[in-house]
């Protein structure tokens, strides 16, 4: 059995011009396309016009009769085209871009690949790599490869991104309310800034203590954190107030949490509100204002024993 040689061919060997020949061979052989991405694409309009001047070179449809725009590059992929790909996404109100390119830069390939996660899950982006072949004397063959798409984990990606990214804004506006709250009723937490984080904390009046809030999806808590970098240290600290217990309960006026956390190096005592978190906007009053009160009697049985220690 003879065994070919594949070689690659120079692109302009085979289209000198890509808006005016290769362009017009896709218009002509989509299904090349399609085969690749396995849409099945039908070309609308070659050079449709997007506001004053621009074109996008290729306008189809996909099988329910979404537009699809496809640009069309030689060389190395540039901000240029990418920049027209978006515009010519959102200018023919279309949800598919499709970017052909013969040399697909890594910070281009990145760039579709966000888009698509940050992206509804009906719009979708393609990079696609351009080459062509050929067996001997064959006649050259053009190959489509995709380089970057959509995908359901991407869409999951961006899903996750777009939660993370909600999470953050809720919680530093939970933190920069409650702080204003706080203001006036004690000075604790007055030199603490909103965070985006799940907690915020202020010294305790010795290395390694503080005194703690907590805001989760759908609970919250006030807290003393012991931390001083030994182990050791912590669970001595944790001790001593524990044997207070009694004492520090009456003055806080319920039952609080005790967590030494043995298989930890730190440990806590804590006040939880279960049922109210971030994600219950319309709440955040009421959970502010007892979580505020909560820690200023909490501060006042604890801050003596914390001396004492």
């Amino acid at each position: 059995m003879k065994i070919g040689r594949l070689e690659a061919v120079p692109i302009r060997e085979v289209w000198r011009r890509e808006e005016r020949d290769f362009t017009g061979w896709l218009v002509e052989n989509i299904d090349f396309l399609s085969e690749a991405l396995g849409i099945n694409l039908s070309v609308v309009e070659r050079e449709a016009r997007v506001g004053g001047h621009l074109e996008a070179d290729i306008l189809a449809e996909d099988p329910d009769g979404n537009y699809v725009v496809i640009e069309n590059q030689f060389g190395r992929s540039d901000h240029d085209h990418l920049g027209k790909l978006l515009t010519y996404l959102t200018g023919l109100n279309a949800k598919t871009a499709i970017w052909i390119c013969e040399t697909p830069k890594p910070e281009h390939i990145k760039a579709i690949t966000w888009l698509n996660e940050i992206t509804p899950s009906d719009i979708s982006f393609y990079l696609v790599k351009l080459e062509v072949f050929r067996i001997e004397d064959s006649p050259p063959a053009p190959h489509f490869t995709v380089v970057s798409g959509p995908s359901e984990e991407s869409k999951e990606v961006g899903s996750r991104k777009k939660e993370l990214a909600e999470r953050h804004v809720k919680r530093h506006d939970f933190w920069k309310q409650l702080l204003e709250r706080s203001k006036s009723i004690t000075d604790l937490f007055a030199n603490v800034s909103p965070s985006k984080g799940s907690s915020i904390s202020t010294g305790a009046g010795r290395r390694g203590v503080s005194y703690v809030y907590v805001i989760l999806k759908h609970s919250a808590r006030i807290e003393l954190y012991i931390d001083t970098g030994d182990i050791d240290e912590n669970k001595r600290i944790f001790d001593e107030l524990y044997k207070r217990r009694a004492q520090i309960e009456e003055a806080f006026g319920e039952k609080l949490e005790w967590h030494r956390l043995d298989d930890k190096r730190a440990s806590r005592i804590a006040k939880t509100f279960k049922g109210i978190g971030w994600m219950d906007e319309d709440s955040w009053t009421k959970l502010q204002q007892k979580m505020i009160n909560s820690m200023v009697r909490f501060e006042k049985a604890l801050r003596e024993h914390v001396k004492r220690i």
